[in-house]
């Protein structure tokens, strides 16, 4: 099992920088694919950025490559995600989250662990 607890979330101008982490407890963590989901108000939860178990594949949604960073920390059950040059849009709950069945399967969204979310508000 998996347990997942986010933090770093926050207020932050459009232009600015967040930096979230996504604590994870159990032995499966160093297997697992990991990355963040969000979701806004009134829309459905999307895929933003995906990491490998071992850190060597990652996958981000196009709205935020070359914008957000995904990295993990094996040794300190830690997963990031580096926000840089927010805008607006990227207002919403962010949601870690967890697979033991591979970062294609993380992606999809459908059998994963879910941390509780962090909130991420950006003012124009």
């Amino acid at each position: 099992q998996v347990k997942l607890v986010e933090s770093g979330g926050g207020l932050v101008q459009a232009g600015g920088s967040l930096r979230l982490s996504c604590a994870a407890s159990g032995r499966m963590f160093s297997s697992a694919a990991m990355g963040w989901f969000r979701q806004a108000p009134g829309k459905e939860r999307e895929f933003v950025a995906a990491i490998s178990w071992s850190g060597g594949s990652t996958r981000y949604a196009n709205s935020v490559e070359g914008r957000l960073t995904i990295s993990r920390d094996n040794a300190k059950n830690t997963v990031y995600l580096q926000m840089n040059s927010l805008k607006p849009e990227d207002t919403a709950v962010y949601y870690c989250a967890a697979s033991l069945k591979g970062i294609a399967t993380f992606q999809m969204g459908a059998d994963n662990y879910w941390g509780q979310g962090t909130q991420v508000t950006v003012s124009s």
